[in-house]
């Protein structure tokens, strides 16, 4: 029978990704012995601070917890060496120094959603969708000195459905990397780790971090590359762009669940077409149907009920 180490695990994440891997540890019987997460941030109308879902779910759990402001401050790094870990485990946290990611004498490991080396980045979820692919995965790797590029653990994937949201693959991957994370600590406490050098490759895509301009939909663009941005975003951050509805004032609006309809037409792109119950767009090749809209200061709303309430001009356009 093959010996086990006796591991003493500090665990590093903040969103929803990362406590169902936390939460499979724990199921698995393993020994967290500290639990390290983003500091409280204000949030909301009222601005009260709100702890991470991974602090939320490590008090619960009586876990002991270290939300550091600074990796590199001489105080947390004594209080990290005071755990006696010998492994770290990272789920979508920040990029550590090298005297963290060191520390531990089995070292520290990453789950990254995606089939490393593609990619590499912040939003590889949104990514891979946004960019029409139809498989991504989860991998996990030793974390070296540069983003993403440590050697590969294990690796598991997964298909990528045509009408997907970067919401429902979010979930899709969270289970298939919580496992994946088992998966890879087993192979550590029973020292039969294997590991393979990312390979390097020019075709490489990136999962760049999201922000409001690169979240703008651009109607000029082809119904397919439309479409998959919209759901490459829903729900969250969510696509955007302009209403002008002849009003003196542009309307940023958000756009949530559509479908899209191939067909050959002459409009310009972005033209609004609407029934008593449906909005349509046009653009090259087809239109973009709209199911769930969302106006400025208003809540998301299904299209129907959003057409009883706001009015449309006759060459309303989306911009």
């Amino acid at each position: 029978m093959t010996k086990k180490r006796d591991l003493r695990i500090v665990f590093m994440g903040t969103p929803d990704f990362a406590v169902a891997a936390l939460k499979a540890l724990l199921d698995n019987g393993y020994n967290v012995v500290g639990v390290i997460t983003a500091p409280d941030r204000k949030a909301g109308r009222g601005q009260k601070l709100r702890a991470s879902a991974v602090k939320e779910f490590a008090l619960e759990h009586n876990l002991h917890i270290m939300q550091p402001k600074n990796l590199k401050a001489e105080s947390f790094i004594e209080d990290l060496k005071s755990l006696n870990a010998n492994l770290q485990i990272i789920v979508a946290f920040r990029m550590l120094p090298k005297v963290v990611w060191q520390m531990p004498e089995y070292g520290t490991f990453n789950l990254h959603a995606s089939l490393l080396p593609q990619y590499r980045g912040a939003a590889p979820i949104h990514w891979a969708i946004i960019n029409g692919e139809t498989k991504t995965g989860v991998t996990t790797f030793f974390i070296d000195e540069k983003i993403d590029t440590g050697a590969i653990v294990l690796k598991d994937e997964t298909e990528i459905t045509g009408d997907m949201t970067v919401g429902e693959l979010h979930d899709k991957l969270m289970a298939i990397g919580s496992n994946l994370v088992i998966k890879t600590v087993q192979l550590i406490e029973t020292d039969e780790v294997t590991t393979t050098i990312q390979p390097k490759s020019k075709d490489l895509k990136t999962a760049y971090k999201l922000n409001r301009d690169n979240c703008k939909i651009d109607w000029s663009q082809s119904l397919d590359t439309i479409y998959n941005k919209i759901r490459g975003l829903n729900p969250f951050p969510t696509a955007w762009c302009y209403l002008d509805n002849d009003e003196d004032e542009q309307l940023a609006i958000k756009l949530y669940d559509v479908k899209k309809e191939i067909a050959s037409h002459e409009y310009a792109a972005g033209l609004i077409f609407t029934t008593k119950d449906e909005l349509k767009v046009s653009c090259a090749g087809g239109y973009i149907k709209v199911k769930e809209m969302q106006l400025p200061g208003k809540r998301k709303m299904d299209i129907k009920p959003l057409l009883n309430g706001f009015e449309f001009s006759e060459s309303a356009k989306l911009l």
